[in-house]
């Protein structure tokens, strides 16, 4: 499959790059935010089964991707196998949903970058910070894609470096190796056993998935930078199969440090655990350092989200789904009506304004969760029938550059996964609004599509009936 264009999209990224800005996409307000609303919510043990869980889902996904984007590898990737081996339906919702779960994470990413500004200036207001970040994300954007890639490169190192230096010095902390402030001796396991494994049930290692997939969110980016990835056949499969032990590493081992040292009833989305421990051990200036780290964290990861809702549309507009307004680029290959329309999303944070910032984090989080999770069926699905597609066209499964292991035990997996996932939301009062939004969302592109195709074929129909008269 080739995308073509007036002015194509450029192929500048390579291998780096595309390790970079999954990672990008991944470290950002899941971890060093809302990390704490899964501790409170799922105790100390059942984050870390969360997370593990949420782990083995994404690899699978991961999986199923890897074939499609490496045996076609265009931008927009998701909506176009969709549209292709599912229906056309169904790649313009899963485009759309995409487009919606990267928007509305941006206002979830603008809302949290306010939050931590309000540590340094306590009597601003969140949506001024967020409205001034809204701003700087967009010029970021505006530049050429290799100035994307190398800044999105530059900040993931950053994170990378301070996630590994927070689970060294805490794990430190953990084993009694550093003291800690309240701890008298190592506090190993103590919080993990304090008041039961479970504290609030084991249904809430399930209602906070959610959570967990928004977490996670940003994996599949490598899919969406295929177009543009220099030797895709190559690099992507070097992205994927380190997957699992990254998100382990990353994630496991930051939530281990944290269930180890902070009650899970202290834990939230008010301050970032990672501050509150650096607190706790008492490194000088650590707090305020932490506080820049996840700042430059988050800002990365609305900079990954906003590239990809971006290039959603610009996919849309190639296929001919949408306005070809939205598919042109200009000189330095960005598609800037795509980019102006998407940074609209992020204007979602300052509705903060009116209600309380934790409020509208969580429920961003949530809508932006079950549509990332909405999109990762599809992309199972889409990788099962293009198997079955390629074998039945005549192709042989050597001639697949990247193969999904175990066909069709992972996709089908990942599938079913994925869609409990989205049952658990019912469950939790704060998540359910989720369903609210996204749902309804669903029916309308659904609708919206179908009405488009309703109009074209009338029109088609009208102009052979005029044809035929005229003759």
């Amino acid at each position: 499959m080739e995308e073509t264009t007036e002015s194509p999209l450029q192929r500048k990224m390579t291998s780096r790059h595309l390790l970079m800005i999954s990672l990008g996409g991944v470290i950002g307000t899941g971890l060093f935010l809302s990390s704490g609303y899964t501790i409170h919510q799922a105790g100390p043990v059942g984050t870390i089964i969360a997370y593990l869980i949420g782990a083995v889902i994404v690899y699978l996904v991961m999986l199923c991707l890897g074939e499609l984007a490496v045996a076609m590898p265009v931008t927009g990737s998701f909506h176009t196998y969709a549209t292709k081996y599912i229906g056309p339906g169904t790649g313009f919702t899963v485009a759309w949903l995409y487009w919606l779960t990267w928007t509305v994470a941006l206002g979830s990413e603008f809302t949290a970058a306010g939050l931590i500004m309000k540590n340094w200036f306590p009597h601003t207001s969140v949506w001024l910070w967020s409205a001034f970040f809204i701003v700087l994300i967009f010029c970021l954007n505006a530049f050429s894609v290799r100035f994307f890639a190398e800044s999105e490169f530059l900040f993931s190192s950053i994170k990378v470096i301070a996630i590994i230096l927070f689970i060294i010095f805490g794990g430190l902390a953990v084993f009694g190796i550093i003291p800690i402030e309240g701890y008298s001796h190592a506090p190993l396991f103590r919080n993990f056993v304090k008041d039961g494994i479970f504290p609030n049930g084991i249904h809430s290692v399930f209602i906070t998935m959610l959570a967990v997939n928004f977490a996670f969110s940003g994996t599949e980016l490598i899919g969406v930078t295929s177009g543009e990835t220099k030797n895709p056949g190559k690099d992507i499969p070097k992205a994927i199969h380190p997957t699992l032990i990254r998100l382990i590493l990353f994630f496991i081992g930051s939530m281990a440090v944290m269930a180890a040292l902070i009650p899970w009833k202290e834990a939230g989305v008010t301050q970032s655990p990672f501050v509150h421990i650096f607190h706790q051990i008492g490194i000088p200036y650590a707090g305020t350092i932490m506080n820049f780290v996840i700042l430059i964290a988050i800002l990365s990861c609305a900079n990954s989200g906003l590239y990809a809702a971006t290039r959603m549309l610009w996919s849309l507009s190639n296929e001919n789904m949408i306005s070809k307004a939205f598919g042109k680029v200009n000189r330095l290959g960005i598609p800037m009506a795509a980019l102006i329309l998407s940074t609209l999303g992020g204007v979602l944070s300052l509705i903060s304004s009116v209600i309380p910032a934790q409020t509208v984090y969580i429920m961003l989080v949530s809508v932006s969760g079950l549509a990332v999770v909405i999109v990762w069926m599809a992309i199972a699905a889409s990788q099962l029938m293009f198997r079955r597609s390629y074998l039945k066209d005549g192709h042989e499964l050597k001639d697949l550059k990247f193969k999904t292991p175990l066909f069709p035990v992972v996709p089908i997996a990942a599938f079913i996964l994925c869609f409990l996932s989205c049952i658990f939301v019912v469950v939790d009062p704060a998540q359910k609004a989720a369903l609210f939004y996204t749902v309804p969302f669903v029916a309308a592109c659904y609708a919206v599509f179908y009405a488009k195709e309703w109009a074209r074929r009338r029109k088609a129909t009208a102009a052979k009936n005029s044809e035929r008269v005229g003759v």
